[in-house]
């Protein structure tokens, strides 16, 4: 049995390509946009998600610059406060076009049973159980159970014996047996991993548009929330904060809970 700690890798995310970005405002009339990219008058020059968020938010009313659409007289040039106006307005559909890629680590069946009840902007690639042999039980302890010795002294043993039983079961089907074919290897993987613990530690890749992880870090952060998924939507958020603040700053952190200004979006 290994004890181990969910954990957190963004592995992707938005990358604006420039060039086909102004060749299309060189023909609309809103190659100012760029201009000001260029000028490094936002805030955030580089910053590729926030950048496609006003790029398409701009597209939806053509408010590159004063007069392109008849309507608009105005144009916010002052990008945390042109996504603040989206989030406000509750704009949802711009923040769709923003993914983010995961790998979440050393994460319980558990917790990806419940996150996959997250469907809408959602892609998952998970482990397989049915190929992948356990050959050790990697399992996270929340601190309160770390905390009862007596209960981390039954909860190891009950692990270790699954554990054993799943060494001797590769044994006792000779699995590791030269010449033994891949198919009968994931036969009895997938009859093996039935006596694994759902707690058992997996990975997975998992992608979300800004629009559904601005939702499921409200509804997995709080207080009622199972306390994994909490643990781990707290670094999720962390992560969403340093790479896009103009979309994520608007939440307040209490006890681990994060509630946005801007709900609805």
């Amino acid at each position: 049995m290994k004890s181990v700690e969910p954990e957190v890798r963004l592995v992707a995310r938005p990358q604006l390509d420039y060039d086909e970005v102004a060749g299309y405002l060189a023909e609309v009339g809103g190659s100012s946009w760029l201009e000001r990219l260029d000028r490094g008058d936002l805030e955030n020059t580089l910053n590729d998600p926030q950048n496609l968020a006003e790029f398409a938010g701009r597209l939806c009313y053509r408010s590159w610059e004063p007069g392109l659409n008849p309507n608009v007289t105005r144009v916010r040039t002052d990008q945390d406060a042109y996504l603040s106006n989206i989030l406000a307005s509750l704009h949802g559909s711009v923040l769709e076009h923003i993914s983010f890629s995961f790998v979440l680590h050393n994460v319980s069946r558990v917790l990806t049973h419940e996150l996959i009840r997250h469907r809408p902007g959602v892609a998952i690639s998970q482990e397989s159980m049915r190929f992948v042999r356990l050959e050790d039980l990697p399992f996270w302890f929340p601190e309160w159970a770390q905390e009862d010795p007596e209960l981390m002294k039954r909860a190891t043993e009950l692990l270790g014996q699954m554990e054993q039983f799943q060494l001797w079961m590769a044994d006792h089907f000779g699995l590791d047996e030269e010449g033994v074919p891949f198919s009968v290897k994931k036969h009895r993987t997938s009859f093996m991993r039935r006596f694994a613990p759902e707690g058992v530690a997996t990975g997975l890749v998992w992608t979300a548009n800004v629009r559904t992880l601005r939702h499921t870090l409200e509804a997995r952060t709080a207080p009622g929330a199972e306390e994994e998924i909490r643990l781990l939507f707290d670094k999720i958020g962390t992560v969403l904060v340093r790479e896009a603040p103009a979309l994520f700053g608007d939440y307040e952190v209490v006890d681990g809970a994060w509630t946005p200004k801007w709900r609805k979006v």
